[in-house]
């Protein structure tokens, strides 16, 4: 009993890391009707620069308090992201945006291509690590035995939980998340009263790559090691995840990386590592063809 909760606890924490890189891919679909394959690629770039920010506060700045360095790392992290990600959505969808389906998709993997060879280039292709953050450990009894919950896991999933029902709360009950909402269903009849439909995909661009950061700051304290091809794998997982949950819900791309968090944990922990991966498309695949637009995803309507 105590291997399963530890199992469940473990699949939880690395679940909640690709429901926040899911939810970028759900907002911009949401919206635009487009897969951004580079989102993941942005998730890789803000753990680099979360670690960067963090060795220059801790060793040349000399900051001595932990929680004081993550802070300042999450709202530098989450500006420069945001930053890369409005520039990506200028330069690489904005001017495609009325063209042939074909071509923004296109863009996007080549965004993503240029991403990894950047960061490749100007911090080389060996693994960046650093010494492991909120190493503290709660152990609790189960049963007979006990499991450990560690700081850094309990951290991820609150932050999970908060940033879900704050973005929820903004979707739902702010002038931005009317202006969402409104060129998800109609782009053309939103630009006729008022909504500035330019400034509305812009503003979700920023929005997702600022999750993209969060995710990637969490992903660099809880593995301490980022690499410049960490976007390719966990993008895919979370992408995944975003279609299994059912793409364009903001609970369903959350739901959708705990459940591939899970699916990949027990499956490592009770049968084979070399086959998480394919456990966890198998169960895609199966969803799908029973539930074709995901667990709490909507079906499209055609307009006409």
């Amino acid at each position: 009993m105590d291997y399963f909760v530890q199992q469940l606890i473990n699949g939880l924490t690395l679940g909640s890391i690709y429901g926040l890189i899911a939810i970028g891919y759900t907002m911009v679909y949401g919206i635009i009707g487009m897969v951004n394959f580079a989102h993941g690629d942005v998730f890789m770039l803000a753990a680099f620069i979360a670690l960067i920010l963090f060795l220059m506060l801790t060793q040349l700045l000399g900051v001595g308090s932990l929680g004081l360095a993550l802070i300042v790392v999450l709202v530098l992290g989450m500006a420069l992201t945001s930053l890369w990600g409005w520039v990506i959505e200028r330069l690489a969808y904005r001017p495609l945006r009325g063209s042939f389906r074909l071509a923004p998709l296109i863009s996007a993997i080549g965004m993503s291509i240029f991403l990894s060879n950047f960061v490749q280039v100007v911090q080389g292709p060996r693994n960046k690590t650093m010494e492991p953050l909120l190493s503290n450990v709660l152990v609790l009894p189960i049963g007979n035995g006990s499991v450990t919950l560690a700081e850094k896991q309990l951290l991820i999933m609150a932050v999970t939980a908060a940033l879900l029902a704050g973005l929820w709360y903004v979707v739902k009950h702010t002038s931005l998340g009317r202006a969402q909402r409104a060129c998800e269903q109609d782009r053309k009849m939103a630009a006729l009263v008022g909504v500035n439909v330019d400034r509305t995909i812009s503003l979700t661009f920023i929005m997702g790559a600022a999750l993209a950061s969060v995710a990637g700051l969490l992903w660099m304290t809880y593995y301490g090691v980022v690499s410049f091809n960490d976007g390719f794998v966990p993008g895919v997982k979370a992408f995944t995840a975003a279609v299994l949950g059912g793409i364009g819900s903001l609970p369903g791309a959350v739901l959708g990386g705990l459940l591939i968090g899970l699916i990949e944990t027990f499956w490592s922990a009770y049968f084979t590592i070399d086959y998480k991966d394919v456990a966890a498309f198998s169960i895609l695949a199966i969803v799908l063809i029973f539930l074709p637009s995901g667990l709490l995803g909507r079906p499209d309507v055609e307009k006409v």
